[in-house]
């Protein structure tokens, strides 16, 4: 082992010999861009809100995956499919990275009307601003409005009345006239406490049919005397079987598209 360490060490050493050593002439060597990086005083009032809206966009941009898994259906899909794994006493298939990838997908599929809406209405009048007319360009709380509308538009249309109320009595809000009177700060704990429910609600109704299986499973091996082997070994393939008979992931997708309908 010490001759292996010392054979080691000699050819490192004639690599680092037969590097050709770094000319010294400037007009020979290769220009490396130097970053400069000023914080300088603000002379202005105007140079402090163009600073506070750039600080205001990096943190809208930290917080965009917490936008999205709380502002859109991606929470209430992601629950249902971890119930479906432990329904069907699974581990490590299908992996936790396709059925994150597969509900971001079908958070895409469910939430397109809305992206697109954005995007016509507020990112696509806001890009070109120099194309259209003075009277037509969006200040910045117009486009800030259109492009929270159709987010609050999906959240109002899911959640629950009762949910929206127990947040205002919380912080002692007089009943609202019209959901455009639901700040959006409590639009969305009550969003989120409604999409837990209604994950929970769907988790537990497709629980019933694979907890049956187990039941049956477990009662037939008591009466057999097979005690020491695991019931979960034997109802894993019907199970499987099962949901594979039924078409259950087209199933599933569809319940959860028709749920936001």
């Amino acid at each position: 082992m010490r001759r292996l360490y010392t054979l080691i060490f000699v050819m490192l050493y004639f690599c680092l010999c037969a590097v050709p050593a770094i000319p010294q002439d400037r007009g020979s060597t290769i220009p490396i861009p130097k970053i400069d990086l000023n914080i300088e005083e603000a002379e202005s009032p105007k140079e402090v809100a163009l600073s506070l809206q750039i600080l205001f966009l990096l943190s809208i941009i930290t917080l965009a995956p917490s936008i999205m898994v709380l502002m859109t259906s991606f929470l209430r899909i992601i629950i249902v499919f971890d119930f479906i794994k432990k329904a069907l006493s699974l581990q490590q298939v299908p992996p936790n990275q396709i059925m994150f990838g597969l509900a971001l997908f079908m958070t895409l599929f469910i939430m397109w009307p809305v992206f697109e809406k954005i995007n016509n209405e507020a990112i696509q009048p806001f890009v070109h601003q120099n194309e259209l007319p003075a009277s037509e360009r969006l200040t910045m709380d117009e486009f800030f409005k259109k492009l929270s509308d159709p987010i609050r538009d999906f959240m109002l249309r899911q959640t629950d009345e009762k949910y929206i109320g127990f947040f205002m009595n919380m912080r002692g809000l007089p009943a609202p006239a019209t959901f455009d009177d639901v700040p959006t700060y409590i639009l969305i704990p009550a969003f989120v406490i409604n999409e837990l429910t209604v994950g929970f609600e769907m988790g537990v109704l497709i629980f019933f049919p694979f907890l049956v299986i187990d039941m049956v499973v477990a009662s037939t091996l008591m009466a057999m005397g097979m005690i020491m082997l695991p019931p979960v070994m034997i109802s894993l393939p019907f199970k499987i079987i099962l949901f594979i008979l039924v078409d259950g992931w087209s199933l599933l997708t569809q319940g959860l598209f028709v749920s936001f309908m």
